[in-house]
């Protein structure tokens, strides 16, 4: 059972993200856009008596901050000793595993998502799992485009999964996406 929600701000370029944790690990990066009160009701699932506590030294512990400072300065850091609490479903959860298998630098689409996970048929559902995301850019759901190399969505906005996918340079990515996504 999960006892503490730790959570801390830090700054990316001037845009300020919010990092959650809990005991076990990092369970939530915030986009910039997005604040604390966005996920309230899903705070409250998760641990329904705690009350989430601004802790900068309990996020330190983890390893995020220094993880997403190095990302942006265009290093590719290894997420390996980086703690995560992975809050979702059994699906969810194998989806998100699949997603940290994607090699900096590549993409993958929601088909071949699926069917590294085994099951080819659920196309619609790895969609959805990767918007669920909690832990973006360090599980890169932003690596993960359309069957016909389009941008598709991305909850921080498909401005942002395009830097991100310049930043590690990759190429041959057309733009396209849902208008509920640009910005």
């Amino acid at each position: 059972m999960r006892k503490t929600l730790a959570w801390d701000k830090l700054n990316i370029e001037g845009r300020e993200w919010l990092l959650l944790a809990t005991e076990r690990g990092v369970c939530r990066i915030i986009f910039p856009h997005e604040g604390l009160e966005d996920f309230r009701s899903w705070m409250q699932r998760i641990i329904p008596d705690a009350e989430p506590r601004q802790d900068a030294d309990a996020i330190k512990a983890t390893g995020i901050g220094e993880w997403l400072q190095a990302y942006f300065a265009g290093e590719q850091p290894a997420i390996s000793n980086i703690p995560l609490d992975l809050i979702g479903t059994s699906f969810q959860q194998q989806v998100w595993n699949e997603l940290g298998r994607v090699p900096y630098g590549e993409t993958r689409t929601y088909g071949e998502i699926a069917a590294a996970i085994g099951r080819p048929q659920a196309v619609r559902a790895v969609g959805a799992a990767n918007g669920a995301n909690p832990i973006p850019v360090l599980l890169p759901c932003h690596r993960i485009i359309g069957a016909n190399r389009k941008l598709t969505g991305f909850r921080g906005g498909l401005e942002m999964k395009r830097k991100l996918l310049d930043l590690e340079g990759i190429q041959g990515v057309e733009d396209g996406g849902y208008s509920r996504f640009l910005f």
